[in-house]
C-alpha cells in the first residue's frame, strides 16, 4: 500500500489554521474533505466554531484522538505545531502547498510519523479517487 492510501484510509483531521471565510484554501479544501467522510476538527484561536463545529485553539485542547494534522500556517510559525502535533501522537503532519520545514521535516521523521509538506490535500485525495 503506498504512503498515499494509506493517508486517506484514516478519517480524523485536526485543521490548523481553518478560516471561516469561504474563499480561504483552509475553508474549501476542508469542505472538500468533509464532504467526503472525513471529520475535520477547526484549530484556530480566534473563532469558537468552524462549520458548526467546536473550534479549538491548540492541538492539545482537542480531547480525542487525531491521525491526520492539516496545517494552513506560514512556514515560519509551523515547528511548534509539527511539535504538539507530535506531542499528540498524530500519525501523519500534512504542511498545504508552500509550507515547508526542514526541521520539522526531522522531527517527524524521528518520531515515524508520515510527514507531507508543500502539497494540497485535496488535490492529492481527488487525483486518488478519479476514475
Amino acid at each position: 500500500m503506498n504512503e498515499l492510501t494509506k493517508v486517506f484510509k484514516m478519517k480524523t483531521i485536526a485543521v490548523v489554521g481553518l478560516s471561516p471565510k469561504l474563499e480561504r484554501p483552509s475553508h474549501y479544501v476542508s469542505k472538500y474533505m468533509l464532504e467526503n467522510n472525513y471529520e475535520i476538527i477547526p484549530v484556530n484561536p480566534g473563532h469558537k466554531m468552524i462549520f458548526d463545529i467546536p473550534c479549538y485553539s491548540s492541538l492539545t485542547k482537542i480531547p480525542h484522538s487525531i491521525d491526520i494534522v492539516n496545517i494552513f500556517r506560514n512556514s515560519k510559525y509551523v515547528l511548534p505545531i509539527i511539535n504538539e502535533a507530535i506531542d499528540i501522537k498524530a500519525k501523519v503532519i500534512w504542511l498545504q502547498d508552500g509550507v515547508v520545514s526542514r526541521e520539522g521535516k526531522q522531527i517527524a521523521e524521528n518520531n515515524n510519523i508520515i510527514y507531507i509538506e508543500n502539497d494540497c490535500i485535496l488535490r492529492r485525495h481527488r487525483s486518488l479517487n478519479e476514475f
